[in-house]
């Protein structure tokens, strides 16, 4: 079969053409969760992995987008270290809405404006991140939660939301509860039962970290595999800003 000189460029782009940052969707919490504390602990499990990321931050601490995001998002990008960015990004959903009430250019446009970036890990409430997404875009949101009852039933809520209305079908879990306690081995197999079987949605990896230890020690081995497992579709071992030995990663953007 003969191949034609353009089918032969269009195959050498795609070949050479620079990965796109993975979107990792995260719910922000709207109760008083410690969810800065566990949005570090999961950026310094990506730095550890010699990955560079874009924080997105429209949680409800978060500050307003500016009104500069509209015309510029690229200059509203905050640098944190020299492997993470920052954006403030309350109400920055609402400029990227269709006629459809969906804001699926929100991703291609963080792209655009941080296209050095591995991982677009993008804060929403639920509500919001489910205008982003879409059923074609493959990912594995990232619930949020504390220890307390009214906290569980919020990131159930947020699966569910999620579930029904972009579709998503694998979540993980990020808990603000001692490693292996009792009440963390409670609250994931609760979750991950009611995803199942109210949903027919799945929890596979759930991760504990104890707000009172803060992030001096180093990303804990359920953490790393929420953070592998969370870059569908992505080679994710393969880093190339740091590696796996990098000192304290946890702390390396604070």
């Amino acid at each position: 079969m003969t191949m034609r000189f353009g089918d032969q460029a269009d195959g050498l782009r795609r070949l050479f053409r620079a990965p796109q940052a993975q979107l990792v969707p995260v719910a922000a919490p709207g109760l008083a969760t410690p969810g800065d504390f566990l949005l570090d602990a999961l950026v310094g499990a990506y730095l550890e992995r010699g990955l560079q990321v874009l924080v997105v931050d429209g949680g409800r601490a978060a500050k307003p987008a500016s009104e500069l995001a509209r015309v510029n998002l690229a200059a509203c990008i905050e640098r944190l270290s020299a492997d993470v960015g920052f954006l403030s990004a309350r109400g920055l959903v609402g400029h990227y809405l269709d006629a459809q009430g969906q804001a699926t250019g929100l991703l291609p446009a963080l792209r655009q404006a941080a296209p050095a970036v591995d991982v677009i890990l993008l804060h929403l409430p639920a509500t919001e991140l489910a205008r982003v997404l879409s059923p074609a875009l493959p990912c594995r949101p990232v619930l949020l939660c504390g220890a307390t009852q009214a906290e569980v039933t919020e990131a159930y809520l947020a699966m569910k939301w999620l579930h029904q209305r972009a579709h998503c079908r694998v979540f993980g879990l990020l808990l603000a509860a001692p490693p292996r306690s009792a009440v963390a081995q409670r609250i994931g197999a609760q979750l991950a039962d009611c995803a199942e079987r109210f949903l027919g949605a799945a929890l596979p990896c759930v991760a504990s970290l104890d707000p009172r230890v803060g992030l001096h020690a180093a990303p804990s081995a359920e953490l790393r595999r929420l953070a592998r497992d969370s870059l569908v579709g992505r080679d994710s071992e393969s880093g190339h800003h740091g590696g796996l030995n990098s000192p304290e990663p946890s702390r390396a953007w604070a």
